[in-house]
């Protein structure tokens, strides 16, 4: 039987089991349980800390979880990212005090506080920076003003609450996070390739819609240059002499405009439906 991580708690739990339940997975009724086994596709779950999820799959003692980028790259642990599960994004960045240093390069020597040193770490060894990091559990953003630290490497969404504590980003990102399904060991995408597959359903479902409509074929080859598809649209006649009936996969963010410029070329009929799931 297979065995998952998923995260018991925080902004990753309840998107991570909505995309297992997607994807055809039991998961837990009560948010107490720790485990939740799914017998029918042979698969139990375990709902861990998500900042353990990385150790306990590293060490081989499960074989898949979900958790983020960031979480994988602080552990430490030879575990591998196999699938981006595009939700939980985060964006880590250098922040120091406005006018105190210009560029990356200034960090070089400087006190660097945060809340995830392993990604610190291994940003500053992958770029050849010498540093000292210092580790605080949260608020990193006093700690510049305290004099714990030069500067901070920490999650920036809004910028707000850099800016109340009188600090500005630095230079390029640290990192790009997100939620990611993580594999250990050399069999790990063997051993997670039915629900990768699943997991990929998702992914593309919530991205596409299907479109259907009806057009003239004298319209057709326009029509169809606006929805291609995934290999290319399904054409059927209709009753209607002249006139075939299309259907065909479209980006989701794009729908409205498609159906707009399909009208204006002619096209009727036309009908928009959610995709739940789908192989491709």
């Amino acid at each position: 039987m297979l065995r998952i991580a998923i995260p018991n708690k925080g902004t990753l739990s309840a998107p991570a089991a909505q995309m297992l339940r997607d994807a055809g997975y039991r998961q837990r009724t009560d948010p107490k349980d720790l485990i939740c086994r799914d017998e029918p596709n042979g698969v139990e779950f375990f709902y861990l800390r998500p900042r353990d999820i990385a150790t306990y799959v590293g060490t081989g003692d499960l074989d898949l979880g979900i958790t983020g980028r960031d979480l994988l790259v602080d552990s430490g642990v030879p575990a591998t990212e196999l699938l981006d599960l595009s939700f939980g994004g985060a964006t880590f960045r250098w922040a120091a005090p406005s006018g105190s240093l210009v560029s990356e390069s200034e960090i070089a020597g400087r006190r660097i506080a945060t809340a995830y040193p392993g990604v610190v770490e291994r940003y500053l060894a992958d770029h050849g920076i010498a540093a000292e990091v210092v580790r605080l559990d949260g608020a990193v953003e006093n700690a510049v003003r305290l004099g714990v630290a030069d500067l901070i490497a920490d999650v920036v969404e809004t910028g707000a609450t850099l800016r109340q504590a009188g600090l500005t980003t630095l230079g390029e990102p640290l990192l790009r996070s997100s939620a990611i399904l993580i594999g250990g060991g050399s069999d790990a995408e063997t051993r997670a390739a039915q629900l990768v597959r699943r997991l990929q359903g998702v992914l593309v479902a919530r991205s596409f819609v299907m479109l259907a409509y009806d057009v003239h074929t004298e319209l057709l080859d326009k029509a169809t240059a606006l929805t291609p598809g995934i290999e290319s649209p399904t054409v059927a006649p209709l009753h209607r002499e002249g006139w075939v009936a299309v259907q065909a996969m479209v980006q989701r963010d794009a729908v409205h405009r498609t159906m707009d410029e399909l009208y204006d070329l002619g096209a009727r009929a036309i009908l928009v439906t959610d995709i739940s799931n789908c192989r491709l």
